[in-house]
């Protein structure tokens, strides 16, 4: 899982790409149009980064670089991620993880206390969201990051970008952050403990341990606190919660469980939503969003602002929510319930299928990709609504089989 997905919104976990098909992959990414020699091109570069400011031992890193046709077959590979949050979250938030993130958090006690008094932001977090990217720093990656980043630069589909970002690395290693040996991480050039593209790297990397560097591959307080200046960046709210498990009763109002639609605490206590014990919810007028990510039959939870953040870290629904969920597991909270009743995903044809019919009777799902995000969640909710059924903003056979109808 890799911070990228601020970037480019694909969840890596699901990425997956047969070495056989790195050879035609890589002609057609060569066939672009109107470009020159890779050689030429990286000339070119190099004289763009002088006249940016970047000095000539930098721009030195570039030498004897060369095009990886593997690069663009990962790109062209990014597969449909089409697990359910509790599939993803039974897999990912596992009684190891939950072992080895408590550990960290004890033998770190002294690192977090501080970070959290400067950011504002919690150890069960950051801990959460360092097991998920890198297995808490263990699976960084082995790739040269200047040749991914070039080999992205110089590829037709998203040029601009990682030319920006191969700008940016070469300005950590003219910053005396890294050495260019010492940039290897993911295939799409992502770095360190927290999988940080370089200009996330070069915007919110601090030097916590105070040796000079912001080294966020081999210095744990660096990694740490510098997601923590990410998360405040993007809005984290000191001393708030993030997700709290709910008990949601049968006859809600289903119109009103969307993350674009908030109520304060103590209106959704009144409609009758409950702790998972029964117990009622405290009376606070702190707003949340009430989060279904299987439909009204699956697990339920209230979303506060803070769970925005998590979003933002990474726009795949179903990783913000496991990713939260494994936060509060390691504050304490015991484990989810599992709603009211089996819910089945549809699979990856249906899916596909279902935007399809969306797309065709007018409802705005965002692009058609096979994945279940939020915009074609809203799609699903308004379709919901116009047909009758409970607008949970979940995908069921029962609607692809109404959007099927002439």
């Amino acid at each position: 899982m890799t911070i990228r997905q601020f970037l480019i919104g694909a969840l890596t976990g699901a990425t997956t790409i047969v070495a056989a098909l790195a050879p035609a992959i890589g002609a057609r990414a060569e066939s672009c149009p109107n470009r020159p020699p890779f050689d030429g091109w990286l000339s070119q570069f190099r004289q763009d980064a002088a006249a940016a400011g970047v000095p000539d031992r930098a721009i030195a890193a570039l030498d004897g670089l060369t095009y990886d046709p593997r690069v663009i077959a990962r790109d062209r590979g990014q597969g449909v991620f089409q697990q359910s949050f509790l599939q993803f979250s039974d897999r990912m938030v596992s009684a190891d993880r939950l072992q080895r993130g408590g550990r960290f958090i004890k033998q770190e006690a002294a690192t977090f206390a501080r970070i959290t008094e400067t950011y504002g932001v919690p150890a069960p977090v950051l801990v959460a969201l360092w097991g998920l990217e890198t297995d808490f720093g263990a699976n960084m990656g082995n790739m040269p990051t200047l040749r991914s980043l070039a080999t992205l630069a110089y590829d037709c589909r998203r040029p601009d970008m990682f030319r920006t970002e191969l700008l940016d690395a070469l300005k950590i290693i003219a910053n005396g952050d890294l050495t260019p040996d010492q940039m290897r991480g993911a295939w799409a050039g992502e770095l360190g403990q927290f999988q940080f593209m370089p200009s996330y790297y070069l915007a919110y990397a601090v030097d916590e341990d105070g040796d000079g560097r912001r080294d966020l591959l081999h210095s744990r307080a660096d990694a740490l606190a510098s997601a923590a200046n990410l998360l405040a960046a993007r809005g984290w709210r000191r001393g708030e919660p993030w997700l709290v498990e709910v008990n949601v009763p049968a006859d809600l109002d289903w119109r009103e469980a969307d993350l674009s639609i908030k109520h304060p605490q103590s209106i959704w206590a009144e409609w009758g939503i409950t702790l998972p014990n029964g117990r009622p919810l405290p009376q606070s007028e702190l707003e949340a969003s009430l989060l279904l990510p299987l439909g009204r039959m699956g697990p339920a939870f209230l979303a506060y602002d803070n769970f925005g953040v998590f979003m933002k870290w990474n726009k795949s629904l179903v990783y913000s929510t496991t990713a939260a969920y494994l936060a509060t597991r390691l504050a304490g909270a015991p484990p989810i319930g599992r709603g009211r009743g089996e819910v089945v995903p549809l699979n990856p044809r249906d899916m596909a299928e279902l935007q399809r019919l969306l797309a065709v009777r007018g409802f705005d799902g965002g692009p058609l990709d096979g994945k279940l995000g939020l915009a074609t969640r809203a799609a699903v909710r308004a379709a919901q609504l116009r047909y009758g059924l409970p607008a949970d903003s979940y995908p069921t056979p029962e609607l692809l089989e109404r959007l099927r109808q002439p």
